[in-house]
């Protein structure tokens, strides 16, 4: 067994994992792991993906074998004390979410009858929140540490658990006494076993490397972002409510421009990307400032209604027919007296069904800064049944 040699502790380990993906058998690869390793820390087994995948093995590859990754690592990882974290911070929180999965999972398992099944299968698809928060808050602030494994491997672990789910929910209403045991063994114990080893990659290998790598600021912003996505089986505590307040309080998100390029609370818009993302939205968007002038429309390939040059700076009531006049005063009026954030309306022209929707802009501080009106071609839409996926353009 290597002791010291952490370098030739990590060659060991690669090959190890490099062999199990040749053919290596999981028992095989086990007793390499007590004989030429011993103890691992999580942080060792996600950087040793990470490079791996760096050295062009594939995510998809990994992911087909991270269950039995889990299943080699387990006695080491659970040996290994993860930092306890306060009751506000984000990973104390995904944790009680799980305790709350598993409980689900159990009584799942334990389920006598289609009735008893349907009633937690229904509040179980709340996992998805879970995972969302997960790969929509965590992954980022690791892929800004150089750090893709996790949302590569993991995130197609996700959304195998939720194809499971779905399938789950899909066929349970046509489970009859009978086939009651298939369905059992078919997917409800699948579904179990990836829910509760999601739960254990989490806490023995993704939530240890993440406090590694991520700082004090990073998890405040976790935290504060938090409530975009929501929470699920678990109340949001009140030591994180205070803290996001008074992070309020004292931070203010402003946008600048420089050298080209506006900066703003989310991300950054080079000048010359600004015209083209705006354009190849799906979209007619008129933007009419405080004054009541039109500032801005947008020019996409398909346009609904007609737009010239001239409108601008032209006063919005001056912009439509003499019957919508108090129709449109309504909408200012509103607008500027903050009894109302948006108005919408419908029609069918040449036989497309078109949306229009009016909206109100406000600063941080409540201030009318002007109104958008946004029109959209939803014939097409109201058409569509089934599903696409992304991941369906692979076929």
């Amino acid at each position: 067994m290597i002791t010291g040699d952490k370098d030739a502790k990590k060659d060991a380990l690669r090959d190890i994992i490099l062999k199990l993906h040749e053919g290596l058998t999981p028992e095989e690869a086990k007793d390499r792991f007590e004989n030429e390793v011993g103890n691992v820390t999580s942080t060792e087994i996600a950087e040793l993906e990470q490079s791996l995948i760096d050295e062009g093995l594939s995510p998809e590859e990994i992911k087909k074998f991270c269950n039995v990754h889990a299943l080699i690592f387990e006695s080491a990882l659970q040996q290994a004390a993860m930092p306890e974290t306060p009751p506000s911070h984000p990973v104390y929180l995904f944790k009680k979410e799980n305790r709350e999965i598993e409980k689900l999972t159990a009584a799942l398992k334990n389920a006598g009858d289609k009735a008893e099944i349907m009633g937690l299968l229904t509040p179980l698809r709340g996992v998805d929140t879970h995972y969302e928060r997960k790969e929509q808050l965590r992954f980022p602030f690791l892929e800004k540490k150089g750090f893709m494994g996790p949302s590569k491997v993991m995130w197609g672990k996700d959304n195998e658990i939720r194809d499971l789910m779905k399938e789950a929910l899909n066929n349970v209403d046509s489970v009859t006494p009978e086939s009651l045991g298939a369905f059992r063994t078919d997917t409800l114990e699948p579904l179990i076993e990836e829910l509760n080893g999601m739960a254990f990659k989490e806490e023995n290998i993704l939530f240890p490397t993440s406090l590694e790598k991520l700082d004090a600021g990073d998890w405040v912003a976790i935290l504060r972002e938090s409530e975009e996505v929501g929470y699920v089986f678990i109340e949001k505590p009140a030591e994180a409510e205070k803290l996001i307040a008074e992070l309020a309080g004292t931070v203010i998100e402003e946008t600048s421009y420089s050298d080209g390029v506006v900066r703003l609370p989310t991300g950054t818009i080079h000048v010359e990307e600004l015209m083209p993302l705006l354009n190849a939205l799906p979209l007619d968007i008129t933007f009419v400032g405080a004054d009541d002038t039109v500032r801005y429309f947008s020019q996409g390939n398909e346009r609904i209604f007609t737009r010239s040059k001239a409108v601008i700076g032209r006063n919005v009531e001056n912009c439509h027919p003499p019957q919508s006049l108090d129709v449109v005063a309504k909408i200012v009026g509103a607008f500027k007296d903050g009894s109302k954030d948006s108005y919408e309306f419908w029609l069918t022209i040449q036989g497309k069904f078109i949306y229009i929707r009016f909206f109100a802009l406000r600063d941080n501080a409540g201030k009318y800064l002007g109104a958008i009106e946004v029109a959209q071609d939803v014939t097409a839409i109201r058409n569509l049944e089934g599903e696409k996926r992304l991941i369906d353009e692979r076929d």
